[in-house]
């Protein structure tokens, strides 16, 4: 049986106090939501902070709230409340999509779309306990000097496995964070980092507070997964595609892969011949061509590496041919 370290938990009940008590501690200290990807690693020895500091009685991150040119989600809101909301379904059902796909129903009622959002990236070579990673000698990630996946490489390769974070990225998505000197907004694109350790660009001292997304008035979106089993795993691919349809004609077209590298891969501007036309299938195949070429996933993660490149073309053809209406010619063959 895995144990949880010793650790102190410290539990605000306002977003002052939990940046108060972050910045006192700094680099002692975490923070946790629902605790379903920081506790297991913490298990796993991949995380050991001496304090925790609990944000779930912090009670102004579990809101949803529209705003004039959008909608605000609070961090801490869980995955479950984000893919059934009736709002989140409607307006940005990619997102309802997305958080819907992650894990499991119980896991889903625990984690948070910021908890997804900041999710450790993954390895085979680091998601594994102390002793199985000590056996073998520790990896650039944590404790050891070389990534077993690329040996000859100075970075980590461990890649980004959050169902949200392409979503964000295609819906152009603000993130909120907030520390105990003051507050900032980025573009959920420049939150990401593409560095399988220096994965995001929150600072120690600063707790993703919330997640604004722009009204897209005219938009279509949808998101695709793939993954060994149906009901659990971690994304092997995603795919988000959204495109402002007016008239049948393709006014702007976003895609974003997950999985495939250490960060959300935006490959909107594969998508532009898509633009200004109506959309074939013709032209959709020849973008998931260009997508296949631009895909590069590495042998880190579940299955062979060189099939998940050659799902990547299907799955951006089927992401693509859904948001903008196109049907897939059936082969007989």
């Amino acid at each position: 049986m895995l144990r949880l370290p010793q650790f102190e938990y410290l539990a605000p009940r306002s977003l002052d106090e939990a940046t108060s008590v972050l910045a006192e501690n700094k680099s002692r200290a975490t923070v946790v939501a629902g605790g379903t990807d920081l506790f297991p690693n913490m298990k796993r020895r991949q995380q050991e902070p001496p304090i925790v500091i609990g944000l779930r009685g912090v009670a102004s991150l579990r809101e949803i709230d529209a705003f004039d040119g959008g909608l605000h989600l609070g961090a801490t809101v869980t995955l479950h409340d984000v893919s059934t909301n009736r709002v989140v379904a409607e307006i940005f059902p990619a997102l309802a999509v997305a958080a819907g796909l992650v894990s499991t129903p119980p896991l889903r009622r625990m984690g948070t779309l910021g908890g997804n959002l900041c999710l450790d990236t993954r390895c085979t070579y680091y998601d594994q306990n102390y002793h199985w990673r000590k056996s073998i000698d520790f990896c650039l990630k944590k404790d050891g000097a070389i990534c077993w996946v690329a040996p000859n490489s100075r970075r980590c390769w461990a890649v980004s496995s959050s169902d949200t974070a392409p979503v964000a990225v295609a819906l152009r998505a603000r993130l909120n964070l907030v520390s105990a000197s003051g507050r900032r907004s980025v573009e959920a694109g420049d939150f990401f980092r593409d560095d399988g350790i220096d994965y995001l660009a929150r600072r120690p001292d600063e707790i993703l507070a919330s997640i604004e997304l722009p009204f897209l008035d005219g938009w279509q979106m949808t998101y695709a997964k793939l993954r060994r089993r149906g009901s659990f795993d971690f994304p092997i691919l995603g795919v988000a595609a959204a495109v402002k349809l007016t008239d049948g004609v393709v006014e702007e077209a976003r895609l974003v892969l997950g999985a495939v590298g250490s960060s959300p891969v935006d490959q909107s501007a594969l998508a532009r011949p898509l633009v200004g036309s109506k959309p074939s299938f013709e032209a959709i195949q020849a973008v998931a061509a260009e997508a296949y070429k631009g895909a590069r996933p590495l042998d880190n993660t579940d299955l062979n590496y060189a099939w998940r490149k050659k799902m990547t073309r299907v799955y951006v053809e089927r992401a693509l041919a859904r948001v903008c209406h196109v049907l897939i010619p059936r082969n007989d063959e």
